[in-house]
């Protein structure tokens, strides 16, 4: 007997901690009766196919979500033809709201799991291993084609084992863990303000646990709590475990809600090694008649507050979200919103679109509000009362220049300069989209280096008294991110006479002393000029409170990729 627990990842560095929960919880008694096989959305259904049946499972359970449901279903209309005797169940949050519904639309489905599914599992491997599989109706927490069983209830979450016993299946990849279940919001659009109770793991399994990750230097660990701070003294205790074990090397992702953090909980994170914590923060408006149709208290100012404080100190990774086609958002009030979020210059501004998800209570307001969705997943919105569709994909294509030139942090003080000649930010992105369309660049996507090409030409057009500081603006971020040999057409020549003597006495003298590169003390001055970049600029490209036309004169700049910054990636520079 074989219960292949199949995920579909969105990508490879994701992994899916819903099964190895699954089969964690159940590993002491069905052991033998258990697989996992993982797989990506961007491999074809034929060949995930084909691995699924030549495992030769007995029974099959998916694990479900918006990202892979197109390719679970495209399995499902094939794994009955290749594996007739073979039973199916389905889970995860995808299936959970509609699970009568898709039974009626899948008839090969044996049934599905709902909501929480370790115990109800496990029981259901009980009657695979006894061959009682007559009848599912006594097992908690399904759906039959007979109808639903007996509500499954809550688990003890301290009663649930830790699902990983070695780092080495997720080598390159990120690790996901939660210390908590539940949201105490209820925020309209999302499937976690179903779960009303928070439910917080035993504090000292928590850092056992965590223990485990430091001690095998994992590169990421992923919190999956849907908001971690909610209780104080549970994020202190996790965040202070960190800064007093931190390994040097292992980064912890947390989603937090921005306005409830304490000055305590602040002065803690302050002193937090670079790149040891990065925190996501669900913004998703600063409309306030927005903010109160989707259920969601937040204290706007205190938010704002709270980034900027954190963000002093520079040791710590702020990712903050929008979410466009919320009720009463328009796309001026929408403009609104993303200016104020960008003003509070987060390391990533993700500008989202509302999906609307099977069980959540916006789901049953579609009416109310106007709102049409794509009817396959994601279920992504079209238009609503007050956003057409027209505005969605300009939308669209502005999310796309943030992705690009924003969010990608490699043009972060071309950007910065830029912003000032526009009437905001907003302003700067939308036309930058529309330069993007003119210039046919949606169609033919440039490559990562032409961007900056394409950067310098819009800048110039909207601002052509300060070219040439564009030029070294955009030859500093090259520089600070990529060691390039050949350059963009802006970029002065570097064969220039006098440049090229300049470099050569440099690392010439540089190879003698190691005045700048101490660090490099194993490499003679070839070497040396391999592994480092040097570059003249006539403007203070690296102070944009001084840069402009007036203020020049000769200055070299030394960029170190053997010491780059742990939250920027940004290589380290010496003016010399």
């Amino acid at each position: 007997m074989k219960f292949l627990l199949v995920a579909i990842n969105s990508k490879y560095i994701h992994s899916n901690p819903a099964i190895y929960s699954l089969y964690a919880y159940s590993e002491d008694k069905y052991a033998d009766m258990m697989e996992i096989a993982e797989f990506t959305i961007n491999q074809r259904t034929e060949e995930i196919l084909a691995q699924i049946y030549e495992r030769k499972p007995d029974v099959i359970g998916f694990s479900c979500y918006i990202w892979n449901w197109n390719v679970v279903t495209e399995l499902l209309s094939n794994l009955s033809k290749v594996l007739p005797e073979t039973d199916i169940w389905l889970g995860g949050p995808q299936v959970s709201y509609n699970a009568a519904e898709i039974l009626n639309q899948f008839s090969d489905i044996t049934g599905i799991m709902i909501g929480e599914g370790e115990v109800t599992f496990s029981e259901l491997l009980s009657k695979y291993k006894s061959g009682d599989t007559a009848d599912f109706s006594d097992v908690a927490g399904l759906c039959l084609k007979s109808g639903f069983t007996t509500p499954r209830g809550t688990t003890d979450f301290s009663n649930l084992p830790f699902m990983y016993h070695s780092t080495e299946p997720f080598i390159n990849r990120i690790i996901y863990y939660e210390s908590s279940r539940g949201c105490p919001y209820r925020c309209s659009y999302c499937l976690s303000s179903i779960d009303k109770t928070v439910r917080l793991r035993d504090i000292l399994l928590v850092k056992k646990e965590l223990k485990f990750f430091l001690d095998n230097k994992v590169k990421q660990v992923k919190f999956v709590d849907r908001t971690f701070n909610c209780m104080h003294k549970h994020a202190m205790e996790i965040w202070k475990f960190l800064y007093e074990n931190d390994n040097g090397i292992t980064n912890f992702h947390f989603e937090i809600s921005a306005d409830i953090i304490t000055d305590e909980e602040i002065d803690l994170l302050k002193k937090m090694r670079p790149g040891l914590v990065q925190l996501e923060i669900g913004v998703q408006t600063t409309n306030e008649k927005t903010l109160e149709a989707i259920n969601r208290k937040m204290n706007l100012e205190r938010l704002e507050v709270v980034v900027s404080e954190i963000k002093k100190n520079h040791n710590i990774h702020q990712h903050l979200d929008l979410i466009a086609g919320l009720p009463y958002e328009d796309y001026d009030s929408f403009k609104i919103s993303f200016d104020r979020v960008y003003a509070m210059r987060p390391d990533q501004l993700q500008l989202g679109f509302l999906k609307v998800l099977s069980g959540t209570l916006i789901s049953n307001q579609i009416d109310d509000f106007g709102i049409k969705y794509t009817k396959q997943p994601p279920y992504e919105v079209l238009y609503t009362k007050w956003l057409s569709y027209s505005d969605v994909i300009k939308l669209k294509k502005i999310e796309e220049m943030v992705e690009l030139y924003y969010n990608s942090n490699q043009f972060v003080n071309t950007l910065e300069f830029l912003v000032r000649v526009f009437n905001s930010p907003f302003s700067m992105f939308e036309k930058l989209s529309n330069f993007f369309e003119e210039n046919g660049y949606f169609t033919n996507s440039p490559s990562r280096i032409y961007r900056y090409e394409v950067l310098y030409d819009f800048a110039v057009q909207n601002d052509s008294d300060n070219k040439e500081i564009y030029a070294e603006l955009l030859t500093y971020d090259l520089y600070l991110r990529e060691n390039l040999k050949s350059r963009p057409s802006f970029c002065k020549s570097l064969l220039e006479k006098e440049y090229k003597d300049y470099r050569h006495v440099f690392y010439k003298e540089e190879e003698k002393t190691r005045k700048y590169l101490p660090n490099l003390s194993d490499y003679n001055g070839r070497q040396l000029s391999g592994m480092t970049h040097l570059e003249e600029f006539k403007y203070l490209v690296w102070d944009l409170n001084k840069i402009n036309l007036d203020n020049v004169g000769s200055k070299y700049v030394l960029f170190d990729y053997s010491r780059r910054s742990p939250l920027t990636n940004e290589a380290f520079t010496i003016m010399i």
